[in-house]
């Protein structure tokens, strides 16, 4: 089993800002791929279903993004999941706006998500989904971006992007990375 974490914060007028794209990659997902309904447990909400031949759980963690690892290590910890079996799906300014990349272990860069998952599972050993928001220029304006809903223009890129991600799954379950971010970056015409 994989463990598929999107983060973001729950609640309902935070639905659609950037930071929440997590729980938006993994709820695409879970419709295409014809998971079970979400349902609580894990002091989140999970789905569990099929990509490809892997069995996936999907968690979106109801404990606010800064505490995103408690709800993590409790679903790893029921399930005696190695941490190398976990993904997390998550926001990144560093990336320009509808793209993405995904890495293995590594440093939090001032996530307060992966922060909270690094010191609940005691390893910054698991996979990382980095879905691209931009940045918005000056340190002061990170704030108000992250916390900001997507506009009418991100529509262009965040559906697409959202849907290569549920559409190439299988790459990514079956431990090809490069292969997933390629079909992504092709998907998103990224000819690069």
């Amino acid at each position: 089993m994989l463990l598929w974490t999107g983060l973001g914060n729950p609640e309902p007028g935070m639905r659609r800002q950037r930071h929440n794209i997590g729980f938006m990659a993994v709820e695409r997902i879970a419709e295409r791929h014809g998971f079970g309904p979400w349902r609580k447990r894990f002091r989140g909400e999970i789905a569990e279903g099929m990509v490809g031949r892997h069995k996936i759980l999907l968690l979106k963690p109801l404990t606010y993004m800064n505490l995103s690892g408690e709800s993590v290590q409790d679903a790893r910890a029921f399930y005696k999941l190695d941490v190398p079996a976990i993904t997390a799906f998550h926001d990144e300014l560093d990336l320009l706006a509808g793209r993405l990349r995904v890495k293995r272990a590594g440093g939090a860069a001032g996530h307060n998500g992966l922060r909270s998952m690094d010191k609940m599972l005691g390893s910054p050993d698991y996979w990382r989904v980095r879905l691209g928001i931009g940045h918005p220029g000056s340190k002061e304006r990170v704030t108000g971006h992250v916390l900001g809903d997507f506009s009418k223009m991100d529509q262009d890129w965040l559906g697409p992007m959202l849907d290569a991600v549920a559409d190439s799954a299988g790459l990514l379950a079956d431990g090809q990375p490069e292969q997933f971010m390629t079909k992504i970056a092709l998907a998103m015409g990224d000819k690069g």
